[in-house]
């Protein structure tokens, strides 16, 4: 995909190009929304939040300090009523029925804006939508009254704990999140034995799904996507999978499938109709931070190196969130990410959007220069233009890195 030219920069040319800055700036218009604040240069339609989550949510992760248009976007996605949808071209707009907002946005920009601090009027609505949204099993679905499935309801339970929540004590029903878990994890028979389903069928069976099972791991286990190594508890440890769980025994059963699944080729894969099943890079990172949340940082050590020396090609090409996964994965095991394989993760995610702040200090092209943002910005722009010149301006505009 070729790399999209900023409209910011652009609106930025004409702005500098009038004679006389007029009285009054009018909003951004839709296009002029998406590129310099959003990481990634792909279609933002269906992932626009969730990958900007994760971007900023890997990047305070090492130490870095995110630009603030950047962040500034993410919060300006939320409606009113503190849900997030996946992209909102045009931020001025009310929310209505026809915004498809979802859960799995939503509970991203609350892990997100949590670590960053300072929203907590934003993740506090978005909390209090989620709470609203929850299905009488303890769950949630993908989107709002849809069927609970294992990865929607683990990301909520991660926004729950990040932002100070007792996921136990959040019920619908007389139900919490983890019997809602509970309910999608397999019998302890058979090669599937411990894994979570993500949704049953339509006749109500469960099918062993790798993706759901390294999220109903951290789901059971009450963590977000970010974690440290844990320690394996007593109660779990050398036990065999039990049909009789409780949410710290379908972590550890769980974590058994997942140990399984990846002894072979040291990574999980994707069945792709009519060809070789491939490699699931995203799936096999994600199950890496479940292992060492679990405390199992030596199964997880095999897929980690896999992922050090196979995953370069694949992060390129899926941009932000994909680098910020191998991010996740290298600080849950300990593992540098600047140094990843021989890869620095970290300036690879920096370089797929604007450059963040720097010691502290923000950039000046940051702080005085964004799309999303309403006339005094643009006019302080143009002062700074006029003042030191048109090269200054694009001093912090990065070129997005092409997949």
């Amino acid at each position: 995909m070729n790399v999209r030219r900023s409209a910011a920069v652009l609106a930025a040319v004409a702005v500098i190009g009038a004679a006389t800055p007029a009285a009054a700036t009018p909003a951004p218009s839709a296009s002029e929304a998406f590129p310099s604040a959003l990481y990634g240069d792909k279609d933002p339609e269906f992932d626009g939040v969730w990958r900007q989550s994760l971007a900023l949510l890997a990047q305070h992760t090492v130490g870095v300090k995110p630009a603030a248009r950047s962040v500034r976007w993410l919060v300006r996605q939320q409606c009113a009523d503190g849900s997030f949808a996946p992209y909102r071209p045009d931020p001025t707009a009310a929310c209505d029925a026809k915004t498809m907002v979802d859960t799995n946005q939503t509970a991203a920009a609350v892990q997100a804006l949590t670590a960053l601090g300072g929203h907590d009027t934003v993740t506090g609505k978005a909390v209090t939508w989620l709470k609203s949204v929850q299905n009488e099993d303890g769950g949630w679905g993908y989107t709002p009254g849809g069927a609970s499935d294992t990865n929607s309801t683990s990301v909520v339970i991660g926004a729950l704990t990040a932002a100070g929540e007792k996921p136990e004590q959040v019920e619908k029903g007389g139900k919490s999140p983890y019997d809602a878990l509970l309910t999608l994890a397999l019998a302890c028979d058979g090669d599937d034995a411990g894994a979570f389903a993500f949704q049953p069928d339509k006749k109500g069976k469960l099918a062993a799904n790798a993706d759901a099972t390294a999220a109903g791991v951290l789901g059971a286990l009450g963590k977000g996507m970010v974690v440290k190594p844990g320690e394996k508890s007593e109660a779990a440890k050398g036990q065999a999978c039990e049909d009789k769980k409780s949410p710290e025994q379908a972590a550890a059963d769980g974590v058994g499938y997942l140990a399984k699944a990846l002894a072979k080729d040291g990574h999980l894969t994707s069945p792709t109709p009519g060809s070789d099943p491939q490699p699931d890079y995203g799936n096999t990172a994600d199950a890496v931070v479940a292992l060492a949340a679990h405390g199992d940082t030596g199964q997880a050590e095999k897929p980690l190196r896999w992922l050090e020396k196979n995953s370069a090609t694949w992060a390129a090409q899926n941009g932000p969130a994909a680098y910020a996964q191998l991010i996740f994965a290298a600080h849950a095991t300990g593992t540098n990410p600047r140094d990843f394989g021989g890869t620095d993760l970290v300036k690879q995610l920096n370089a797929t959007g604007p450059a963040p702040q720097t010691a502290g200090k923000t950039r000046a092209a940051d702080e005085k220069s964004d799309s999303d943002v309403f006339g005094v910005w643009w006019y302080v722009g143009v002062c700074l233009v006029a003042g030191v010149g048109i090269g200054f301006l694009f001093s912090g505009r990065r070129k997005k890195q092409q997949p």
